[in-house]
């Protein structure tokens, strides 16, 4: 069976370096993943020892490993680190008698290295950043189906670096989110209290005072000003708090390649103040690697959107569940036992600056934007968002 190569990069050392920093597990404690990944290596082949080793400057270190009990070695002693100009296997069958390892002390001395195989780890830009290896202390041959499997685990130990590397990059556009979304309701609880609420309250008395209509007939010609200018003065309110919302900025589609529970991660580090306060437990099913063709950070704010009415509308001891799905079509749902959308509401639920009675009367943080905004991305992705009412809560699905 021939080996199934990625086609590397021509060789560029500062850009292979700067891939490799990317990644952020250098100098680390190993992923678990790479350390099965390694010990599965190693039972495949029947070696003692099997090892990811990415390749510094002066070192190797090892990111996942079986057998070794050393996280890195000097470079001067890596058989790995051949693989990283050609980006092709390497097999030495034994190592005593190949010029270029007899000599090494961990082959004269212990671990007395006499087999190795590798395959390289290149990455989805053709960096190679190491390899995947198997060695034993007894030479040995390979054959072309072995070789073909090491290959694959490299493979695979690549995708799982992707993997962690998207992570940590979602973990920080999270704390972005988070800090955008904190600085959004500083700035609505400031205007709310500072300008939305004293013209609430004068065009309350200004209801009242419309009530004595004999007593007050003079002054008419001023009070319906002032009652008039207050409505304006509101609806200007209400659009600059639109305009510092980022999801008013034209909507941009699919982007590429998401994981549904990459966005849902995302999402869920944005409400995670709100999370926090609650005392019953925000529980999440997912339903495996679920795909889509997706904005991450604009999808992440739709559903961080629907989540986010979950929590404002749901009290704390009540129980929120989050979950993805690709039947019929990849879904994100978000179900509450909170205090559910009256009927005559629902159909009014989309509409810009909508806020129902519970939210006007309880003074719920918002302006009716939420949902408006969420069904908006979803759109732009060629999807929808449904709410529906159901006799213990809330149930709203963004189906992509």
């Amino acid at each position: 069976m021939a080996v199934v190569e990625r086609e590397p990069a021509v060789p560029n050392e500062q850009a292979r370096l700067e891939a490799l920093y990317s990644y952020q597990v250098l100098d680390r404690p190993r992923p678990a993943v790479l350390d099965d990944l390694t010990r599965l290596a190693a039972s495949m082949f029947d070696a003692p020892i099997s090892a990811i080793s990415l390749i510094d400057r002066e070192r190797q270190w090892f990111a996942g490993s079986h057998g070794i009990a050393d996280a890195q070695t000097p470079l001067e002693v890596s058989f790995c680190r051949y693989l990283v100009p050609t980006g092709r296997p390497l097999i030495v069958p034994d190592a005593t008698r190949d010029d270029r390892f007899r000599d090494y002390p961990n082959v004269t001395g212990t671990p007395n290295i006499r087999f190795y195989a590798g395959a390289p780890l290149v990455d989805e830009d053709g960096h190679v950043l190491g390899a995947l290896c198997v060695v034993d202390d007894e030479p040995r041959e390979v054959d072309d189906r072995q070789m073909s499997d090491l290959v694959m685990f490299a493979g695979q130990a690549a995708a799982h670096l992707s993997a962690i590397r998207t992570r940590l990059r979602m973990s920080d556009l999270g704390d972005e989110l988070s800090r955008a979304s904190q600085r959004e309701d500083d700035l609505i609880a400031t205007i709310t209290h500072e300008l939305r609420t004293p013209v609430a309250s004068i065009q309350g008395y200004l209801e009242l005072l419309g009530d004595q209509e004999a007593d007050l007939a003079p002054y008419r010609s001023l009070i319906e000003p002032i009652h008039r200018n207050g409505e304006r003065l509101v609806s200007m309110v209400d659009h600059l708090l639109a305009g510092t919302r980022p999801a008013e900025a034209p909507l941009t589609g699919p982007a590429g390649v998401v994981e549904l529970d990459t966005v849902l991660d995302a999402a869920l580090q944005t409400c995670r103040p709100l999370i926090a306060l609650r005392s019953e437990t925000v529980l999440v099913l997912r339903d495996g690697a679920v795909a889509v063709r997706a904005d991450l950070a604009r999808l992440a704010d739709a559903v961080s959107q629907l989540v986010r009415n979950a929590l404002l509308f749901t009290p704390a001891d009540r129980p929120i569940m989050i979950k993805t799905g690709h039947q019929p079509r990849p879904y994100v749902e978000v179900a509450d036992c909170g205090i559910g959308i009256p009927e005559d509401e629902l159909p009014y639920v989309f509409d810009r600056f909508h806020r129902g009675r519970h939210a006007r009367e309880q003074a719920v943080p918002g302006v009716g934007l939420g949902l408006t905004i969420a069904r908006n991305i979803a759109e732009s992705h060629q999807g929808t968002v449904t709410v529906t009412g159901t006799p213990s809560g809330t149930v709203a699905r963004l189906t992509l």
